[in-house]
């Protein structure tokens, strides 16, 4: 697919000029000044590049690329300009991480030189970043299997949390929606360290020793320590360090997108313990909003419109064999001395599949398993069937 190109310019005639003389080599779409922009960027974007002039009414070019900045970091942005001083030109790299600075008029081979350099620049970013998010999302997978196989309780936990939050980041339409989710798999991450039956009490609210919830109230903090090492999860592992709390105001990092991230994990794991216990969804959300009066109502609209079981329509018994990934196992699966080995709410993975068949073939469980189909992926399965 063709990467899109926006023109921002008080100028009509110019924008025209610029269509008919680069739309044959690239996708041009324009916008006539920022006050036209911005609500286009944000109803149309993401674009690949956004050239905008210097001088127009209103905001300037490098207050408008600024601004695309911070809501599509990975735009890439050049300026063109009649006013060609040392303070602008300072001004639109410091402030708007400029790419190019063109000096109007711009000859056309001069423009399309330029825009082929950008779009190269974003190829070359947005290739980085995949490759990256992928990286990491397969360690992440890793560390929540070792996680489901050592502890199970703990891990579908975070299972749970995760599929919350995929909600709530996307009712809140927020930037970098895999770094929450991945908040949320690896929160539990620290129970390793903890007894498997310490986790089922905690769970199931039963009461422990001193040294037991202090053990358990560490498993953040263990967590911190095992994710800092690995690089560009450092921000996650502050998250998830700070999971348990409140945010600190001073010390922490600059960044509000890691503070919010804290703040919208602490309050998934709360609204995820609630729900576990069995308290209604409306008045789990109710005693939310009025401990966290200064959030976003917008995070509760979302958790007011979760339907914790709104992917588990579809409930059956099958057999071990006729288990398939995306499965939410609805019952909790134990061997003979009582030992959880999969709690309830846990998708199902090739790695899950492969502990049963195990486990069956040592006759330590029955192979009849309860589990719900996802709506979506029911309706999918089907399709391709027939």
């Amino acid at each position: 697919m063709r990467e899109r190109i926006l023109l921002v310019d008080d100028d009509s005639n110019v924008l025209d000029g610029y269509r008919r003389s680069l739309s044959r080599e690239f996708l041009i779409e324009t916008a006539i000044g920022s006050d036209q922009a911005l609500p286009f960027i944000e109803k149309t974007g993401p674009y690949a590049v956004i050239v905008s002039d210097m001088r127009m009414p209103g905001m300037n070019g490098v207050q408008l690329l600024s601004a695309v900045k911070t809501s599509s970091p990975d735009t890439i942005r050049v300026i063109l300009t009649g006013n060609a001083d040392l303070q602008t030109a300072i001004d639109a790299i410091n402030e708007g991480s400029i790419f190019r600075f063109l000096i109007k008029p711009c000859p056309h081979d001069v423009m399309a030189k330029t825009l082929t350099a950008a779009l190269m620049q974003y190829r070359l970013v947005t290739a980085e970043k995949e490759l990256l998010e992928q990286t990491l999302r397969g360690s992440v997978q890793v560390l929540t299997e070792v996680l489901s196989l050592v502890n199970p309780a703990a891990f579908g936990r975070a299972e749970r949390a995760r599929r919350y939050i995929r909600h709530v980041v996307k009712a809140m339409k927020l930037g970098n929606p895999w770094q929450y989710e991945v908040a949320a798999m690896l929160s539990q991450l620290g129970c390793v360290t903890l007894a498997p039956e310490t986790i089922e009490a905690i769970y199931k609210g039963e009461s422990l020793t001193a040294n037991e919830q202090a053990q358990y109230a560490a498993h953040p903090s263990v967590a911190y320590d095992l994710l800092s090492k690995i690089p560009r999860l450092e921000p996650i592992a502050w998250m998830i360090e700070h999971q348990n709390g409140p945010i600190p105001t001073e010390g922490g990092p600059e960044n509000a997108d890691i503070r919010r991230g804290a703040e919208i994990l602490r309050l998934i794991l709360a609204y995820e313990d609630s729900i576990h216990k069995g308290i209604s969804r409306n008045e789990t959300v109710h005693k939310l909003a009025r401990l966290n009066p200064n959030f976003s109502p917008a995070l509760f609209e979302a958790l007011v419109a979760l339907d914790p079981h709104a992917e588990e329509e579809e409930v059956k018994t099958c057999r071990i064999e006729e288990l398939a990934p995306g499965m939410i196992i609805q019952q909790e699966i134990q061997g003979g001395d009582g030992t959880l080995i999969i709690s309830q709410g846990q998708e199902v993975t090739s790695t899950v599949i492969s502990k049963l068949k195990n486990l069956q073939a040592r006759r330590a469980i029955s192979g009849n398993i309860t589990v719900s189909v996802p709506t979506a992926k029911y309706s999918s399965a089907k399709a391709g069937a027939n």
